[in-house]
């Protein structure tokens, strides 16, 4: 998984540290995120199940973000975070705070492909987090996230399980824009 994601730039466009574990994630279109592997965004417009190596009575936090929004060539919203999830009593995300709720790949046109990373951090405890929440019918205040300032703020730590997959503009990236209301 190192090389991967150094391979990707993961490490150090996202991150700084290799998680030790690779999450994995399944989508409901029937696809399993492979690291780097290329999947549309019609494959993954709907939430995720996520397993990782959890400890039952710890706390964890989950981040899927896109370091290249909004083209990869031209990042200046890095990081747009597609989904936020905090307090994951074990491995159970549906237990889980939604700070900002699932929303799908959907790299404008002609942008190329972007990384869209997943990770898991195990916190401290359980947390108090300040942050707004966000629907899935919302994009206000996704871009210009860091999940490293994030993990930083609340003491996170290194992420414990990441895993990542790339994805470009295809026919149902308009549906989504409409969705958020663009």
């Amino acid at each position: 998984m190192a090389e991967a994601l150094k391979t990707h730039e993961v490490i150090p466009d996202v991150v700084d540290t290799v998680p030790a574990a690779v999450a994995k994630v399944s989508y409901p279109s029937g696809v399993n995120v492979e690291i780097g592997k290329e999947l549309t965004p019609t494959q993954v417009k709907d939430q995720p199940t996520v397993d990782w190596n959890a400890d039952d009575s710890s706390f964890y936090t989950l981040c899927m973000t896109d370091p290249d929004a909004p083209s990869r060539k031209e990042p200046k919203f890095r990081e747009w975070h597609h989904w936020l999830v905090t307090n994951i009593p074990g491995k159970d995300v549906s237990k889980g705070v939604v700070l900002s709720a699932y929303i799908g790949s959907g790299p404008p046109p002609d942008t190329g492909l972007h990384r869209y990373v997943f990770l898991v951090y195990k916190q401290p405890g359980k947390l108090d987090f300040d942050e707004k929440r966000l629907t899935n019918s919302s994009g206000d205040g996704r871009n210009n996230f860091s999940i490293k300032k994030f993990a930083q703020k609340y003491n996170l730590g290194n992420p414990i399980a990441g895993n990542m997959y790339q994805a470009a503009f295809d026919d149902y990236v308009p549906i989504l824009y409409k969705q958020l209301g663009g």
